[in-house]
């Protein structure tokens, strides 16, 4: 099964650039998604259980290393990817 999934992420810090950049490289890094960021979000588009299972490093990576932060999630079985 496919799944699309839009996210994003504020950390509750003032120099939130960094944190926000960080977690997007890191998802970058998984040869095996296809990532698209704009300015208002980052949409992540892979096989399920490959998207849940980074999206669960990932998450747990960031708060481990940057401390609190919010994420905003929407999923949508499917692959939503724009051609």
């Amino acid at each position: 099964m496919k799944l699309s999934v839009e996210i994003s992420k504020y950390p509750l810090n003032q120099d939130y650039i960094p944190f926000i950049k960080d977690f997007i490289d890191r998802l970058n890094a998984h040869e095996n998604l296809r990532v698209i960021t704009n300015t208002m979000s980052t949409q992540v588009f892979g096989d399920y259980d490959l998207v849940m299972a980074v999206l669960n490093q990932e998450i747990k990576k960031s708060y481990e290393q940057f401390g609190k932060a919010i994420f905003v999630c929407k999923f949508i079985n499917g692959d939503l990817a724009p051609e």
